[in-house]
């Protein structure tokens, strides 16, 4: 037995964004900046891994909204349109930097490399589907993919238990029509748990599930192990919580690695940077700025304005990422070691939750951190193991029974980021369709068709509306423009569909365009909000 476990889980998840209604649309380019530097370098780093015997393992939700949006054609061929003109300015880059500003050559040969290499994967290997890219992954028990809420709802703060039942069994039958199988657990759309959503998830045969360190420190009784080691509530669902010291070790920017001097500076972009009539033609249409994801500063120091930040230097850069993997594995066995003493001989389990889109897309060099992580954790070590929190369970180590307490992994472990001033006007529409939800389901035991589409594209409406990521980039300051007008979209499509069946007067054009707009989830069946 090893002196103790480690679980690296990762959040892969962004909101359902899909504009058909235009031609080209700048938050799609949330999905085509993650695609091109988080989901294909790490899907690369852990086949290989894999291939080459380092055996690595780990946990990763991959949300139905992502499910949805990269199974998507028209996102899909969006997408490659984005890198074949990402790579199309990235040799244009290379050539002017070589005459220009020779400073910095090796961070332009670095993008051609990339990209060139990225086109490859999204083309030949992966044949531009990365969902059987990730299937393939834990078929080979290299990942444990788990799931989310079906559209990241704050399960707290939705109002009827039809409502919250709806997030997670819409993200089970997604789950299973996307990796053909039952998931074994769930990321809580924002870690957030209140008393009784186990219930749900044990109805939906979800075994555990990842909490905030709030949820297992201030439960009842107080833990035994602290938060290394999971707790069972008294229905048998496991709760996995967040070590505090690998979250701070990795996450801060202030503290942890990322902030290193020879890091990449995320905030030093080419599409600020450059003359605009050069830029031009890597613009959307409207030719405003926006990041185009060539950066070629390091972050030098704090305190560093942009305009005296350094030339970005790769081999720098990697070098740290070795060395600071090195630093993460020992100070996990010295944690283990402490941990172990601590609990009388009970081997400790560090739980290190993160967002994905940290590695490679904040954090860019986070892919290479992983790569190194996983390969001196197989080769240079024996006294860490790493696990899923599957893994742990069939284990059969004991587990402590709990309550545990309401909470999330929002500033001061509560809700305070997604009910405030702010954004609390949401929340009476919202609630209105929850309740309006349930009683349409009850209604329509016998639906005909266009009934039926209408009351399934109502569930889409709603389950979109609910969506976590519009109150929190209201409460961030970050596209509150956007949000607000997402949330509130939504809500006037399930008013618009609701009067149709009220009235019973059916704008079949209307509704097929609405369709073809929020097209997630075409397997949705209206009926599991029925009371």
């Amino acid at each position: 037995m090893p002196v103790g476990y480690f679980s690296l889980i990762l959040h892969a998840h962004l909101p359902f964004v899909r504009h058909p209604e235009y031609p080209e649309f700048l938050e799609e380019d949330w999905l085509y900046e993650a695609i091109t530097e988080v989901y294909l370098p790490l899907i690369f780093i852990f086949q290989n891994l894999h291939e080459t015997g380092a055996k690595p393992r780990l946990t990763m939700n991959v949300s139905p909204p992502l499910c949805e949006m990269l199974a998507d054609k028209l996102l899909e061929e969006r997408y490659t349109r984005h890198l074949e003109n990402l790579l199309e300015l990235a040799k244009k880059e290379y050539e002017r930097v070589q005459r220009e500003a020779p400073a910095f050559n090796e961070a332009a040969e670095m993008y051609v490399r990339n990209l060139s290499a990225a086109l490859d994967l999204w083309n030949v290997k992966y044949g531009r589907n990365l969902i059987n890219a990730f299937r393939e992954l834990q078929n080979e028990g290299v990942l444990e993919i788990i799931t989310c809420g079906a559209t990241h709802g704050f399960l707290p703060l939705i109002s009827t238990p039809e409502a919250r039942r709806a997030q997670i069994q819409v993200a089970v039958a997604n789950y299973k029509k996307h990796f053909g199988r039952q998931p074994r657990g769930i990321w809580l759309p924002e870690c957030a748990y209140e008393s009784g959503i186990e219930n749900l998830l044990k109805e939906a045969g979800i075994e555990y599930f990842i909490g905030d360190s709030h949820a297992i420190l201030y439960g009842d009784p107080r833990p035994r192990f602290g938060v290394h080691a999971p707790v069972l509530c008294e229905n048998g669902v496991a709760v996995f919580a967040r070590d505090v010291e690998t979250s701070q070790q990795v996450w801060s920017a202030e503290v942890g690695y990322p902030g290193n001097a020879v890091y990449r500076e995320f905030y030093r972009d080419i599409g600020w940077d450059a003359p605009l009539e050069y830029l031009k033609p890597y613009l959307h249409e409207n030719g405003e700025r926006r990041h185009l994801g060539l950066k070629y500063h390091r972050i030098t120091g704090k305190g560093a304005s942009q305009h005296d930040k350094q030339p970005y230097v790769p081999n720098w850069a990697r070098e740290k990422a070795a060395e600071h993997a090195s630093d993460f594995i020992a100070k996990r066995i010295e944690q283990a070691h402490q941990l172990r003493e601590t609990f009388g001989g009970h081997p400790p389990l560090v739980t290190s939750p993160y967002d994905a889109e940290l590695y490679g897309h904040w954090w860019f060099e986070g892919p290479q951190f992983l790569d190194y992580l996983f390969r001196k954790l197989h080769y240079d070590q024996d006294e860490i193991e790493a696990v899923t929190p599957g893994d742990f369970l069939d284990a059969r180590i004991p587990i402590q029974i709990q309550k545990p307490s309401a909470s999330s992994w929002g500033e001061n472990g509560y809700y305070k980021v997604w009910l405030n001033e702010g954004n609390s006007w949401m929340y009476p529409y919202q609630h209105d369709a929850e309740r309006k939800m349930t009683g349409f389901a009850n209604r329509f035991e016998h639906p005909n068709p266009i009934e039926r589409r209408v009351l399934n594209q109502l569930a889409r409406e709603l389950l979109l509306a609910q969506s976590s990521d519009w109150a929190f980039q209201i409460y961030q300051g970050t596209t509150v423009q956007y949000s607000s007008r997402r949330f509130q979209s939504h809500i006037h499509r399930f008013d618009l569909l609701a009067e149709m069946l009220e009235k019973n007067e059916f704008n079949e054009p209307l509704l097929a365009e609405i369709e073809n707009r929020d097209n997630i989830f075409a397997e949705i069946d209206y009926t599991v909000y029925r009371s």
